[in-house]
């Protein structure tokens, strides 16, 4: 069995269930990369996997997380290659996808899926779409990351598990590959797997709104947006806007506009 999530966060979670319920003993494997953010266009060919690349070390340039660019075991292509390679040699092998109902699993879904369509019947989805679950202190909550959900509520969860249909196969690759088209950078879930799209500087204004009078590092400002406001994405998306939005000459800097605790901001004086 291949488990399959997509938030750093959740393998551990995930590896502590598999612990407790031996009949979801498999290999967990992470996707990385963030598809709720940055050029889709040709994205199952090489053009538009460099595309997508050379966008992300834009992106990072100068930032926390720059060596993260070329990493080995950071490519999600190869990654999936192995995945698929497991199925097609063994057709025992399954595979679970577990996505919570968020832009970044849903986005993950989605680019899965072209990888996954030959082997439908044996590729199975635990959607945790606004479903109840008990945390440590013994009270209902509704999570936004798997991560946040107990281990041994994990086995609860295991029973969701249902197989992606042909319809799913026919209909959800054909809508995904039809935003790929649009051309935009920022995707967001207005509901169940519906996406809609957005410009590039969709959070700015919102961003902008926690940029103070007096002097704050990079990396306050982007941990209260994170905190507060309704729409939110990675920290590295957000520093990358606070350096378009300096480049503007929208606010005053001090301190080398790098890492999120190198440089600190406030409003033109």
């Amino acid at each position: 069995m291949i488990h399959i999530v997509f938030n750093e966060a959740d393998v551990a979670v995930l590896q502590q269930a598999i612990e407790l319920e031996p009949a979801m003993a498999g290999d967990v494997i992470l996707i990385r990369d963030d598809y709720a953010v940055g050029p889709l266009a040709d994205i199952y060919v090489a053009e538009g996997r460099q595309a997508r690349k050379d966008w992300w070390r834009e992106v990072l340039a100068g930032g926390d997380y720059e060596h993260l660019v070329d990493k080995e075991g950071y490519d999600d292509y190869e990654t999936i290659a192995q995945v698929v390679g497991r199925m097609r040699r063994s057709e025992e092998e399954q595979v679970w996808i577990w996505a919570a109902q968020k832009k970044h699993d849903v986005c993950g879904y989605y680019w899965l899926l072209h990888f996954m369509k030959e082997f439908q019947g044996r590729v199975q989805i635990l959607y945790l779409n606004n479903l109840p679950f008990i945390n440590e202190k013994g009270s209902i909550f509704y999570p936004v990351n798997l991560y946040e959900i107990p281990a041994k509520e994990f086995l609860k969860a295991r029973k969701l598990a249902r197989d992606i249909t042909l319809s799913e196969f026919e209909v959800d690759p054909d809508e995904w590959l039809k935003l790929c088209s649009e051309g935009k950078m920022v995707r967001l879930l207005e509901g169940g797997k519906k996406l809609v799209q957005a410009d590039e500087d969709f959070y700015d204004n919102d961003l902008k709104k926690f940029v103070m009078a007096d002097w704050q590092k990079a990396s306050k400002i982007i941990h209260q947006f994170l905190a507060k406001a309704k729409h939110t994405t990675g920290d590295a998306y957000l520093l990358w806007r606070l350096k378009k939005m300096i480049a503007l000459g929208l606010f005053d800097v001090q301190g080398k506009v790098g890492h999120m605790k190198d440089f600190e901001i406030k409003w033109k004086s």
